[in-house]
């Protein structure tokens, strides 16, 4: 046996990583939100919903949107950046698409979406604008030009039929597609930050930029594209929740925001940059789905669910964001 295989067989070959911690801290959170859900509806309802398979595909349908959006947006927290634009360039998107309608109602949102990336990409990575500030003053001016555009009303347009295939439909009458569009948005991300250039790239700038740069890595381009790409699957989330809500309306992305970054940061992605596992993200995402769906049934206010959205992300930033980052 060769001394690498004897390694890789020695018991501290199996022990855990500062980034699959949160991972396993996320999988149990998820059981215990589970557990304790279906104790509160047995005990007051007499039914356990949570464990009924079509129950949950359909919270995993309606959660498809936030986990598009935590998609993008940690590609952007791993390089230790923020994006503050995600509720009007959702909302952006989604009405621009609806407008445009037919053929073009797709491209015209994503390329929404991938145009507000970039500027935020352009502010960020060539006039050095903290992420915070610009992508916030963004957001305003997306606000300020939808409610131009509509003139303060809601838009009179639809969603198209596509846009709704792709939001309600389900395969075989069981699987919803929108649940498929989020996993083929997973597979390129886990495939952007595990087999590409890019994907290092990000975590090398996550870590230390300048470090980053004096290694020959075009950081300004990197942030740039990941910025785009953040834009992009807002926007694409935009497009599924019009197609979903048959219309699009202002302020449709202001409930996103705070829970994708708690999606991002309970599934382990430091805040500061330079760590996280997308599988992190995807349990995160899955947990504040269920957690939400579980407040709903407690019938608890939407005011206590942002206290508590902010709560664990405050929780998990001091958890994890202290820590010397690494990649993973």
């Amino acid at each position: 046996m060769t001394r690498a295989a004897a390694t890789r067989n020695t018991p501290q070959a199996y022990r855990l990583g500062p980034d699959d911690k949160p991972v396993v801290f996320a999988a149990g959170f998820v059981l215990l939100i589970l557990i304790v859900g279906t104790g509160y509806t047995l005990f007051t309802q007499g039914s356990m919903p949570l464990l009924q398979p079509q129950y949950l595909l359909q919270q995993l349908q309606v959660g498809s949107f936030l986990g598009i959006v935590a998609a993008g947006l940690m590609l952007v927290i791993l390089l230790g950046h923020i994006d503050l634009s995600v509720p009007w360039t959702l909302t952006a998107a989604a009405m621009m698409a609806t407008a445009a309608g037919g053929a073009w109602a797709l491209p015209v949102g994503l390329g929404i979406g991938l145009l507000v990336g970039a500027i935020n990409g352009l502010g960020v990575a060539y006039l050095r604008v903290p992420s915070m500030i610009f992508t916030l003053g963004v957001n305003a001016v997306m606000r300020g030009l939808m409610v131009a555009h509509t003139g303060g009303f809601a838009p009179q347009t639809a969603a198209t039929d596509l846009m709704q295939y792709l939001a309600v439909a389900r395969i075989g009458g069981v699987i919803p597609v929108a649940l498929l569009v989020w996993l083929v948005v997973s597979i390129v991300v886990v495939v952007v930050l595990t087999r590409t250039i890019l994907g290092r790239a990000i975590y090398a700038i996550g870590n230390r930029e300048r470090a980053a740069y004096l290694s020959g890595i075009q950081t300004n381009r990197v942030i740039l594209v990941a910025f785009a790409l953040s834009g992009a699957m807002s926007g694409l989330a935009g497009v599924l929740l019009a197609g979903y809500s048959t219309k699009a309306y202002q302020g449709m992305g202001d409930a996103y925001l705070l829970p994708a970054i708690a999606a991002v940061v309970i599934g382990g992605t430091n805040i500061l940059g330079g760590r996280g596992r997308y599988l992190g993200t995807l349990l995160g995402v899955i947990l504040i789905v269920l957690l939400n769906s579980v407040l709903s049934i407690m019938q608890m206010p939407e005011a206590g669910r942002q206290i508590i959205y902010g709560t664990v992300i405050i929780a998990m930033l001091l958890v994890y964001g202290r820590g010397n980052t690494v990649t993973g």
